[in-house]
């Protein structure tokens, strides 16, 4: 139900756009958060928006930009000036949030997740 697009190879300091599409219905309901893993490393929190509320994990914070278009059922996650340690396999998640809760870090919190894309950063 969430299709994530766009990772790759990329050297340092560059740039990458990811999306991931989602086939929910109320999807403007759904909280859709981003997660990374690398290797030997748990999987950890990078960044959630929650109709316009955005929050990003302080390693990425200033770097990343997440933003959605609930016309076309789709969360973008702008990545720039990236660096080594952002390698990792990406994972986007959606999280049924009807609520005044505040957009979860937990991965667990989230109902659905996309497959998995690898972003590579050289230095």
């Amino acid at each position: 139900q969430l299709q994530a697009c766009g990772g790759g190879l990329v050297q340092a300091g560059g740039s990458l756009r990811f999306s991931c599409a989602a086939s929910l219905h109320s999807f403007s309901i759904y909280t859709i958060g981003w997660f990374r893993q690398a290797p030997g490393k748990e999987r950890e929190f990078v960044s959630a928006i929650k109709r316009g509320s955005t929050i990003y994990a302080d390693t990425v914070k200033g770097r990343f930009n997440i933003s959605r278009d609930n016309d076309k059922n789709t969360v973008y996650l702008q990545m720039n000036n990236l660096k080594p340690e952002d390698t990792a396999v990406y994972y986007c998640a959606a999280d049924w949030a009807p609520g005044p809760r505040m957009a979860s870090r937990r991965w667990n919190t989230y109902n659905y997740w996309g497959q998995g894309t690898q972003v590579t950063v050289s230095s």
